[in-house]
């Protein structure tokens, strides 16, 4: 039994810190609904790419998804985002869910009736959109106050736990769905997936902002929501920095593509494809216990972006299946470190009273760079090739960290607040 307790501190030195889930039954019913929702939304996400592509056979077109999902994304993410630091912000998750499982719905019935449409399709992500920018800025900005500051690193990591499981199982099992059964039956999971993420909305106690929240939501809360970040470097280079590693090293409207002509397989491997980097992510997320002894979070940003980039243009270097998944994988451990230690930097160093707003401003980053990605790559894809878009788009990744970096050094000094 002596050596159980050094045992058992390395154990807890390595492992994701579970501390949020046992100190806050709120955030724990909120992580695993948001868990399990997830799961089906990527579901859909693979459903609408790999119908997009049977129907028109053009990465161009899958990679016009992220197009008409921009807009909303970043209309409604900063004014959602207002909206959060006004209204009780569990009242906006339970409407905009409600939203999102509609939208859903929608997808069902129409794979159900085989409509076909590209067109009704890119409504219904454009709506999709909408609704989650409204719902992403309320939830992140409730987190703090359901766990506390000191422990968001290890909430933020956690939540990064569930994220990449999602992100992971939700193509797989959608691939071999779509393949086996059908997109109905993809868009179908994904509806009943709903109904963790609206009963762990239910169940949560009131969030209403700090202090009366900022002024009314609209055009000038929006702006005094903008003008914050002047002059605060360290939230801003959290916003340039993931811009700069999501239009130009994300690969993924290129999967059902990539799966077909690299590897000469259908469905099932744009699946794998699509969830090699939550793969990644999840087991870094698993064994992210050290996450909470850096102190150098700037700078851990900066390392943990350059991986990224550098994985990417390696997946499009080597057209063998197992070293693909490998890289992608990488990819995704990396992505994950520096979502930890972003958000962590935003929510730490923003009152409550701007939280919505701010992180508003971060989903529409966040979401809204993946989806310009998925045009960027499309396009480049269109006029050269898939290997061509994605060598390109990962080694620019990394110059773009290089400019950032030097444009602000004060970004790779910057340190964790000391905890209280």
């Amino acid at each position: 039994m002596s050596g159980a307790g050094p045992v058992g501190r390395a154990v807890r030195a390595v492992v994701a810190d579970v501390t949020p889930l046992r100190v806050s039954a709120a955030y724990r019913r909120l992580w695993f609904g948001v868990g399990v929702s997830n799961i089906g939304q990527q579901m859909t996400v693979v459903a609408l790419a790999w119908q997009v592509y049977l129907i028109t056979r053009s990465s161009l077109m899958v990679g016009l998804l992220g197009g008409f999902a921009l807009v909303p994304l970043v209309v409604f993410g900063l004014y959602g985002g207002a909206v959060a630091d006004v209204v009780d912000r569990r009242r906006v998750m339970l409407w905009s869910s409600s939203g999102l499982a509609s939208l859903s719905a929608v997808l069902l019935v129409q794979a159900l009736a085989g409509l076909d449409s590209v067109w009704l399709l890119y409504l219904v992500v454009s709506l999709q959109s909408a609704c989650f920018a409204v719902n992403n800025p309320a939830r992140a900005a409730a987190v703090p106050r359901l766990v506390g500051l000191e422990l968001l690193p290890a909430a933020n990591a956690l939540q990064q736990v569930t994220f990449n499981l999602g992100f992971t199982l939700g193509p797989l099992v959608g691939g071999l769905l779509i393949a086996k059964v059908g997109l109905g039956a993809a868009y179908g999971l994904d509806l009943l997936t709903f109904v963790a993420a609206l009963y762990a909305v239910l169940r949560l106690p009131p969030v209403p902002p700090e202090g009366g929240g900022g002024r009314r939501a609209g055009f000038a809360s929006v702006m005094e929501g903008l003008r914050y970040l002047k002059g605060r470097t360290e939230v801003l280079m959290t916003f340039l920095v993931d811009i700069n590693a999501m239009v130009f090293g994300s690969p993924r409207a290129l999967f059902p593509a990539v799966a077909t002509s690299f590897y000469a397989g259908g469905a099932g491997v744009a699946g794998l494809l699509s969830s090699s980097p939550a793969i990644g992510a999840l087991l870094g997320a698993t064994f992210s216990g050290w996450l909470g002894r850096v102190h150098r979070q700037g700078l851990a940003v900066l390392v943990a972006v350059t991986v990224w980039g550098l994985a990417i243009a390696a997946f499009g270097l080597v057209p063998v299946l197992w070293f693909g998944v490998l890289m992608l994988a990488i990819a995704g451990c990396a992505d994950m470190v520096s979502a930890v230690f972003r958000s962590t930097i935003l929510q730490s160093a923003t009152p409550d009273a701007m939280r919505g707003r701010l992180q508003g401003v971060f989903i529409v980053v966040v979401a809204g760079g993946p989806r310009l990605g998925d045009v960027e790559s499309g396009a480049v894809a269109t006029a050269f090739s898939e290997k061509v878009s994605i060598v390109s788009g990962g080694l620019l990744c990394v110059v773009g960290v290089v400019v950032l970096a030097a444009l602000f050094p004060a970004f790779a000094r910057y340190r964790a607040p000391e905890r209280t």
